[in-house]
């Protein structure tokens, strides 16, 4: 593997679009640099460049208000080749505890390369049947898990197959994000349904962030929800959802320096 192996790699994967996987990579990649770890961050998709997108709106915000705003070092890879990739992963990974790579909302040969290389993958679905059927089919009637999709069974053999070469086993996290709460029914037959099939396949799953509407008004700005003190006032929502996203950050269960900052620093107040 050319990539940097003392750097922990964080991959965020899902063939289906609108999961927030932009929006939790994101936030995930600023959680770490915001805690004093070295940080690199890819974005796999240059057409769509959400990710890149963010991390512009950032920096002329920073350059803008003239303060200093914790940001990843950040590429947008553009290459043709998984070579080329390589290279580039190798490059931004240099020196770093973490490189986080946001892939393509679709099937695509890069994606499924670093997916293969990840340390931690993350596959952020929206909690409901629609999405759940990336990773399984479930029975009509009575909900239970009928077999794998063909994305389960293509992570079951990555991850085969990289216990394998280097004796790496990728922790594979299945992250639920917008939780609809109003509709608890469907809410339990979900979660049901992942907690069988994780003691198939052998994913985590650990909550997400749920649809909120400031996560969609910080886009503009880059700012995120660890960014206190640019925020203005911050109702009682916006406390919530910090506080979601540090119980994320911490459910991804990442290696720590001793010198970086507890987590428990993330949405405190």
């Amino acid at each position: 593997m050319g990539t940097n192996t003392q750097t922990h790699h964080i991959v965020f994967a899902n063939e289906k679009g609108g999961t927030g996987k932009s929006t939790t990579a994101v936030h995930t990649a600023i959680a770490l640099t915001a805690l004093g770890h070295r940080v690199g961050m890819i974005d796999l998709d240059p057409r769509q460049r959400t990710v890149t997108r963010y991390m512009e709106n950032r920096a002329e915000t920073a350059r803008r208000r003239g303060i200093d705003l914790p940001a990843p070092d950040f590429a947008v890879f553009k290459g043709d080749t998984v070579e080329a990739l390589e290279e580039e992963a190798a490059a931004v990974a240099e020196g770093k505890d973490f490189l986080v790579v946001d892939t393509p909302g679709r099937d695509d040969v890069f994606a499924r390369h670093m997916a293969a290389r990840a340390h931690t993958l993350v596959t952020p679905m929206n909690d409901s049947f629609v999405d759940f059927d990336l990773i399984g089919q479930v029975d009509a009637e009575t909900f239970k898990v009928r077999r794998l999709s063909f994305y389960s069974e293509l992570i079951f053999e990555a991850r085969k197959t990289r216990a394998k070469a280097d004796g790496v086993s990728i922790d594979w996290v299945v992250l639920r994000n917008r939780v609809q709460h109003h509709d608890a029914r469907n809410k339990k037959r979900v979660g049901d349904a992942l907690m069988e099939l994780s003691r198939r396949v052998g994913f985590r799953v650990i909550p997400g962030l749920s649809e909120r509407v400031i996560f969609r008004e910080l886009f503009p700005s880059g700012l995120t929800l660890l960014d206190k003190g640019h925020l203005g006032d911050l109702g009682v929502s916006h406390i919530a959802a910090r506080q979601e996203l540090r119980e994320m950050v911490s459910g991804l269960a990442l290696p720590a320096r001793a010198e970086t900052a507890p987590l428990d620093l993330l949405g405190a107040a």
